[in-house]
């Protein structure tokens, strides 16, 4: 009953995601204005606004003018309705399922923004910290899993610890690299993700996000370089969806190390 309700949520959350993940590069108001067909322009009646199934009825088109309806809009549905699901499975406790769904359902957001437009807005990254924050101080240190019983200070030292390890940290990096190179290497916006993702799982959990992120970006170019279209080391790569990836693991299973002990029995 929980996978189905976190599940349920994410389907609508994640058709609000779609929006946002298209007003918010434009510059547009997310919360002002009814969504229209970008075809014709005009404002969807509620039944076609239904979750994946008024795409799948219309099959993909528009009733009045026709045009396509892309199909990342399904997708994003999707895929926030199986990380709700996925957070339940994980988690039976409702209020830590719920908390697993709100970090992945804005990892997911961050991730499609950085994806299409190589950014990672401080609209995004600001409420990310903040959420860890709260996560924090609003969780139960009593029903704690076995994901955070590696947190060795308290329940707000914690994040914050892990937000400026994770900010700065990466912040360096980027400025050795510059200082050695002549040119970036990373962007503007990795430290501030990685700090409030810091947030969420704390100093100790940071080198499993990146371990997880540099496995994730190292597949991509692997999988490129199967399809015979290899990278130069000029090209760019979105980051943030790869650090988006590390910190849902890390949430979910804890540090490397010590999820891998766990899972041993140890």
């Amino acid at each position: 009953m929980l996978a189905a309700w976190t599940g349920g949520l994410g389907l609508i959350v994640g058709s609000f995601l779609g929006l946002v993940s298209l007003r918010l590069p434009r510059g547009e108001a997310i919360v002002v204005g009814r969504s229209r067909c970008a075809g014709c322009g005009r404002a969807l009646k509620p039944w076609r606004m239904i979750p994946v199934l008024s795409w799948a009825l219309s099959r993909g088109r528009c009733a009045d003018c026709g045009a396509a309806i892309p199909l990342r809009y399904p997708l994003i549905e999707l895929a926030a309705a199986a990380i709700g699901v996925w957070a339940a499975l994980r988690f039976p406790e409702p209020a830590w399922a719920l908390a697993g769904a709100v970090l992945g359902w804005q990892l997911l957001l961050i991730a499609v923004i950085d994806a299409e437009h190589f950014w990672l807005p401080d609209a995004l990254t600001l409420p990310l910290f903040l959420s860890g924050l709260f996560a924090a101080v609003a969780l139960d240190p009593a029903n704690i899993r076995s994901g955070l019983e590696w947190s060795l200070v308290g329940p707000l030292t914690t994040p914050l610890i892990g937000a400026a390890a994770g900010f700065g940290g990466l912040w360096l990096l980027a400025f050795l690299y510059r200082r050695l190179r002549g040119r970036d290497g990373l962007g503007g916006g990795d430290p501030l993700l990685l700090g409030a993702i810091g947030a969420w799982v704390g100093w100790i959990g940071l080198p499993s996000v990146l371990l997880w992120a540099s496995a994730s970006g190292l597949s991509l170019v692997a999988a490129r370089a199967l399809l015979r279209r290899p990278m130069a080391g000029t090209d760019r790569l979105p980051f943030g969806v790869f650090l988006a990836i590390g910190a849902w693991l890390t949430w979910l299973y804890g540090p490397l190390g010590l999820a891998w002990r766990g899972l041993q029995g140890g």
